[in-house]
């Protein structure tokens, strides 16, 4: 270990007395090759291991929505369990490269299943006025990581958001379809036509947002659709 790689560990360790690098799951104190969750965190993490399973609830979700190949999420989500904690760190907390470092553990489950199939990566695109407030787009993030490991090209000139629509939270499942119709549009089409298309967002509830993605890439020559979100209210 070079010099300069010591003085620079041990200022790590000093700052860490005073500033701790916690664990966003346990909120303990990370050692210093951990990033962002702890070994234990990191090995109890919900995984669905959808990618495996043709036919899944989530692909099932889209029956007689919309036309898909494949869909999966990495995680199970549900209010009070660790999956909430990483979504809020990622959405509202900045914690932009946890998506990345998660993006990259998905990544490497779909890239020896069936949806290595996929051609490109595409996240859902966030309003510019939202993307202005927050600074960046945690779907973005989690498909960079997605595309990594999948060594698959990111994409994000083609699906753009121009109705900025209000928030789905409280919102039913017709409300939520009613909310997000005609909210999105492609554009530079060429670049997608007759591509598998894997289409990555944070969290996937009723699948609205994501039908309403799918409408306007559909309309382009040649186009499938697969889908991959970090986590999925079951």
């Amino acid at each position: 270990m070079s010099g300069k790689i010591k003085i620079n560990n041990v200022l790590r360790d000093f700052t860490a007395l005073f500033y701790p690098n916690l664990c966003i799951g346990c909120e303990r104190s990370l050692y210093r090759d951990e990033k962002h969750l702890c070994l234990n965190c990191l090995t109890q993490l919900p995984r669905t291991n959808y990618h495996q399973i043709e036919e899944n609830v989530i692909e099932k979700r889209f029956y007689g929505r919309a036309e898909i190949q494949y869909a999966s999420t990495f995680l199970y989500f549900e209010k009070e369990i660790i999956t909430q904690k990483l979504l809020h760190g990622i959405k509202y907390r900045g914690k932009k490269e946890l998506g990345e470092q998660l993006g990259a553990l998905f990544g490497s489950q779909l890239a020896n299943s069936r949806f290595n199939e996929a051609d490109m990566i595409i996240p859902v695109p966030l309003h510019p006025n939202k993307l202005r407030v927050r600074g960046y787009n945690q779907s973005e993030w989690i498909a960079k990581g997605i595309a990594k490991t999948m060594q698959k090209p990111l994409v994000n000139n083609v699906l753009k958001r121009i109705i900025e629509n209000p928030t789905q939270t409280s919102k039913g499942v017709y409300e939520r379809w009613e909310n997000t119709t005609g909210i999105f549009e492609s554009e530079n089409t060429d670049l997608i036509e007759n591509k598998h298309l894997l289409l990555v967002d944070d969290v996937l509830t009723t699948g609205s947002t994501l039908e309403a993605c799918i409408i306007p890439l559909k309309k382009i020559q040649g186009v499938k659709i697969s889908i991959a979100a970090l986590a999925a209210a079951i």
